[in-house]
């Protein structure tokens, strides 16, 4: 009888663990190798597979070992919504994951690999983050009230930032090393990130150009910035190690007499020379073009345009960088969407009386700008990739040869996302 109750209960402990196993697998279906994987799960993928009790949290692993992830609830509402994996995969690579799940205080902590920051100004000259913050009305007198000038967000390859004011510049930050810098901008001891550090330094003059990725309309030809809107608000959405995401909303934006409203949501994963952007406009009609572009005014070089899997990009590449060495940037676009691909004139508007910023030299009209436009459609998010590398930080961005192979290896990717199964 003994030996029997063993025997049925072993039996019962193997029939509850296969009840909950759960398996999820992948597959990179390229012939190459693909380090530092995103894989976003919604929560519905995740409870397809294992139904995660409340309070707690699904964990992935493979071959014995934790795959590096975060959980995200991107609504605020408390619940975790999505979970994101980062995995190395070699060429053709299949990978079955078991799903688990653990108390929230036992989930793992990771490396810190992405990071987003508005600090705002304090009475103490401190820096205070926040999470939601509206801009100083265009309409008032003009001050920086952010550290480092506006959101910057980054991850362990390079780091971007754009001025949380009327300007609406992206501007950008090169790294030599993997430090998360955000934090420390305009902090004691920092120093001026005009200067070379060890980490690196502010690369990029932007002047009254969209900058590094900087969002404009195009209406009958004419490039009109997304700036000086009646609002200007920031909200954080999710930081964490393996993303960081925000947005950038606008509100009362004329548009040559048209008032439109526009959503920018920008997201950063680890590995990547570049970070992702949908744009949203509210009262665009068909003949508007969505645009993004790279700002001209240290380039000798001409730029260049090409396809790429299933994206058209444009990009620049040569001696432009503040510290007098190799900078590439490019824009990828769904080629299903791409528009008018055109370079503004080099006119200094502000010396001829458009006056935007005085304190800044600043101009709201656009110019030394290589651009792309992009299929605007009313309330539906464009979507857009822009990159940039630094030939201090590696031999193969002092060539533009070795951008281009860079940006089409990376266009294939996201053309063949991993398939989930």
């Amino acid at each position: 009888m003994k030996n029997l109750i063993l025997s049925l209960t072993a039996f019962l402990f193997i029939l509850t663990a296969c009840q909950h196993q759960a398996i999820i697998s992948f597959k990179n279906e390229m012939e190459v190798e693909r380090p530092d994987e995103v894989i976003v799960l919604t929560r519905a993928e995740v409870e397809k597979k294992l139904a995660i009790p409340d309070g707690q949290l699904p964990i992935f692993k493979f071959s014995g070992k934790t795959i590096p992830s975060q959980i995200d609830d991107l609504d605020g509402d408390g619940n975790w919504d999505e979970v994101v994996l980062v995995f190395d995969f070699n060429a053709n690579e299949y990978i079955e994951a078991e799903i688990e799940s653990v108390a929230k205080s036992a989930y793992p902590e990771f490396e810190k690999r992405t990071n987003l920051r508005l600090g705002i100004k304090q009475d103490d000259g401190s820096y205070k983050e926040v999470d939601n913050y509206k801009a100083v009305p265009h309409t008032e007198e003009f001050k920086i009230i952010s550290q480092g000038e506006g959101v910057t967000w980054e991850n362990d390859k390079i780091g971007f930032r754009v001025y949380f004011d009327c300007r609406n510049v992206k501007d950008l930050f090169a790294k030599r090393l993997p430090r998360m810098i955000a934090d420390d901008v305009h902090t004691p001891g920092f120093g001026s990130y005009h200067d070379l550090a060890d980490w690196g330094m502010d690369v990029l003059h932007c002047g009254s150009s969209l900058g590094a990725g900087g969002v404009a309309i195009m209406k009958n030809d004419s490039l009109i910035r997304l700036g000086s809107t009646d609002v200007h608000e920031y909200q954080k959405i999710t930081e964490g190690p393996f993303r960081s995401i925000f947005e950038l909303r606008y509100s009362g934006w004329d548009v040559d007499g048209e008032q439109m409203e526009a959503i920018e949501r920008v997201t950063i994963y680890p590995g990547k020379y570049w970070f992702e952007s949908d744009v949203t406009i509210k009262g665009c009609s068909a003949d508007n073009q969505i645009v993004t572009g790279i700002v001209t005014s240290h380039l000798k070089e001409e730029p260049f345009a090409f396809e790429a899997a299933d994206f058209q990009c444009i990009g620049t590449h040569g001696i432009q960088s503040l510290n007098k060495d190799e900078l590439g940037m490019a824009v990828i676009v769904p080629k299903a969407e791409a528009g008018k691909i055109g370079r503004t004139t080099n006119t200094n508007y502000f010396k001829k009386g458009f006056v935007t910023v005085k304190k800044k030299s600043f101009s709201n009209i656009i110019s030394e700008t290589y651009y792309i436009g992009q299929k605007c459609q009313n309330q539906t998010p464009a979507k857009h990739y822009f990159f940039s590398v630094w030939g201090l930080d590696k031999d193969q961005w002092k060539t533009e040869d070795g951008f281009k192979k860079y940006i089409g290896e990376e266009a294939e990717k996201l053309s063949s996302p991993i398939k989930k199964m």
